[in-house]
């Protein structure tokens, strides 16, 4: 056989079926679908021209050919994270401190996936977060040196860069009493119900606009600061609450969530300082952000 055929990601599969036992578990812990691992595994005894496990009915085990090659495989891996610990060192993952300002919603909702993967390639980044509520704060901490990063609604101007993660839309929570004419939410209903909307000058300006554009002028009622207390508004019957999908959850069950008659999104992105000095851990998080909103948008696929 050719060695030059053998991917890592084979190597990998029949390292962690031996260590696991079965195929359903390395799946997990390589965070593939089981039908890849097993595609894995019969492509490499394939090209191999061996037999490398045993399936049964109680998982899979190692034949002793199997065994030896496992025993190499383990081996070129623990090569391969020499070369990258090597590497990382050079670059200066190996420590450090990032500093990242956001908003709650994105806090709670972006940047713990993103941040699960950093620290699973580099443990030994420190990371700080800093919640604001209004984007001129955001803008602020970046320009004084507060924050290396900011993750919220993309920031506009030419001293700032931002990497786009997705467009998160807002939508309508609806009070337990109040049913919709139709099954979908009309004009007709955001004019029959006062209208709860955001304090936030970039979030509530950006309702404020949508409102005055429909044809019959539609304003808000009320103008909260916080998303929790325009929730608890809603559950009281007090309006209908328009904010970020984001914002909005977790969305108690006796509120009803409905999607705008007329679309509004909010661009969700990482910005930063465009003529700063950046550290590696400042790219190595950006690259964990950008692989988070890939996984998001092919699960919503």
């Amino acid at each position: 056989m050719n060695p030059g055929k053998l991917k890592l990601s084979q190597l990998r599969a029949l390292v962690a079926i031996a260590d696991c036992g079965n195929f359903s578990e390395a799946a997990l812990e390589l965070n593939l679908s089981q039908s890849t691992i097993s595609h894995a595994i019969a492509t490499l005894e394939e090209e191999l021209g061996v037999l490398l496990l045993q399936r049964g009915r109680h998982g899979a085990r190692l034949t002793p050919v199997g065994e030896r090659i496992t025993h190499h495989a383990r081996e070129v891996l623990g090569l391969l994270d020499t070369i990258a610990s090597e590497a990382n060192q050079a670059k200066g993952l190996q420590g450090g401190q990032l500093r990242i300002a956001s908003f709650r919603s994105c806090t709670t909702h972006v940047l713990p996936g993103a941040m699960a993967r950093l620290h699973r390639r580099y443990p030994a980044i420190a990371i700080s977060l800093i919640e604001m509520d209004e984007l001129h704060e955001l803008k602020e901490a970046l320009r004084k040196g507060e924050a290396d990063v900011c993750v919220a609604e993309t920031i506009e101007g030419e001293e700032f860069e931002s990497l786009h993660i997705f467009d998160d839309p807002y939508v309508a929570l609806l009070p337990p009493d109040f049913q919709p004419q139709t099954g979908r939410l009309s004009l007709e209903d955001l004019r029959s119900i006062p209208l709860i909307g955001s304090s936030h000058s970039s979030c509530g300006l950006r309702i404020r606009r949508e409102l005055s554009a429909q044809d019959d002028l539609l304003t808000l009622a009320y103008c909260i600061r916080h998303d929790s207390s325009m929730v608890a508004m809603v559950q009281q019957g007090l309006g209908l609450a328009i904010l970020p999908r984001l914002a909005a959850e977790p969305v108690p069950p006796d509120v009803r969530i409905f999607s705008l008659p007329f679309p509004i999104c909010r661009p969700i992105g990482a910005t930063i300082l465009k003529d700063a000095l950046h550290t590696p851990a400042l790219y190595a998080f950006l690259d964990a952000l950008r692989e988070t909103g890939e996984f998001s948008r092919a699960q919503a696929v």
